[in-house]
């Protein structure tokens, strides 16, 4: 139940339309006006995920800060990662405008963006200034009008590869035409082959190997899941992001913001990404990381998704409703669940409820 102050500066932020509230929001944080929030370290959240080591296991999602403008003012929030992104080589406006839809009935947001961004140069140089030792990924994507798609991902990995702790490939968006046609077999194939070839030229340069993730869409078959997983396996990725915005509108009460097209996040999401994560873990086996992203809003659905069989997890759409206290209650609440289990680790959670989640129909 949101509380009342939450209540009141939801309230004023709902009076302006999603996108223009989202740029008072990074506005804000740029100024120093939302407090940063002060969690002792506890060293039963913190692990070691493809080489990096995580003070607790909860990320902002890419989408957010889209431009790298306030990585370091959101790892003050309590999150333990941020990723930035989705950037692009070249500068691009995205979709025409309304293009966010808030389904406050349904805590749920529906997004057709289409990776409007500043492009890479704009990324970098913000990236390039920054003095902290946080973990800031940054998520690669394509041009909407690029002629190689392939291509622009490989530019992405060398561009940012002196800034970035990790890389993901976002090939999930539903905003972008043809996009997800990257999650076809052959398709992935070569885009993961040139990705990691291009990381691997990288890392013998610099003698430091960053690791890439591949972030996925929720609405796949079974056989999609098969390929991916199997592809993922052959060119030993380092990781998986499970998942991105769903096209289904199944169970919503907001009926007429369920009619805009788009991707669909926040709570309604939370079932549908918590099953494709299980069913994925299960094909993948245990030694892949993955991260859990799709409806989070609270320790305990934090720590579904680790029970589902993630390592870490995202979250981003659900902050618009429950405001940016959102990160440090989540870790607050993990380190009294892991209390509460009596675990010596959170690790030691994983995979509990796998069974469970990787029987849910999608």
């Amino acid at each position: 139940m949101i509380d009342p102050f939450k209540r009141i500066a939801r309230k004023g932020l709902f009076l302006f339309d999603p996108e223009t509230a989202h740029g008072m929001s990074i506005a804000a944080l740029k100024s120093g006006l939302v407090p940063a929030c002060h969690i002792a370290p506890d060293p039963r959240l913190r692990q070691t995920v493809a080489g990096l080591v995580f003070e607790n296991p909860l990320g902002m999602a890419a989408g957010y800060d889209k431009n790298a403008e306030v990585p370091e003012q959101l790892l003050k929030l309590g999150f333990g990662f941020t990723e930035i992104g989705t950037v692009t080589p070249k500068p691009q406006s995205g979709n025409p405008r309304p293009r966010i839809f808030r389904l406050v009935e349904d805590e749920g947001v529906i997004n057709r963006l289409g990776f409007n961004n500043e492009g890479h140069d704009a990324a970098f140089g913000r990236l390039s200034a920054l003095t902290g030792n946080g973990i800031v990924g940054v998520n690669i994507g394509a041009n909407k009008d690029s002629e190689d798609r392939i291509a622009d991902y490989v530019a992405g990995i060398r561009r940012f590869y002196s800034v970035a702790r990790y890389f993901t490939a976002n090939i999930s968006s539903p905003n972008t035409p043809g996009l997800r046609d990257l999650q076809a077999r052959e398709s992935l194939a070569a885009l993961l082959s040139s990705v990691l070839a291009a990381r691997d030229e990288e890392a013998k340069k610099s003698g430091r190997k960053i690791p890439v993730f591949l972030k996925i869409a929720p609405d796949l078959t079974e056989e999609g899941m098969d390929d991916i997983a199997a592809e993922a396996l052959s060119h030993a990725l380092d990781g998986l992001i499970v998942s991105n915005t769903t096209l289904s509108r199944d169970g919503l009460k907001d009926q007429r913001q369920a009619k805009e097209a788009g991707g669909l996040s926040g709570v309604p999401l939370f079932e549908k990404s918590t099953a494709v994560l299980a069913k994925m873990r299960k094909r993948v086996g245990p030694a892949l990381p993955i991260i859990g992203v799709g409806g989070v809003s609270s320790a305990e659905t934090a720590l579904e998704k680790i029970r589902a069989g993630a390592d870490l997890v995202q979250l981003y759409s659900c902050m618009v409703y429950e405001g940016p206290g959102l990160a440090g209650d989540i870790v607050r609440g993990l380190s009294k669940l892991v209390d509460r289990e009596k675990a010596g680790s959170i690790r030691e959670l994983r995979d509990t409820r796998l069974d469970y989640w990787a029987a849910r129909k999608v």
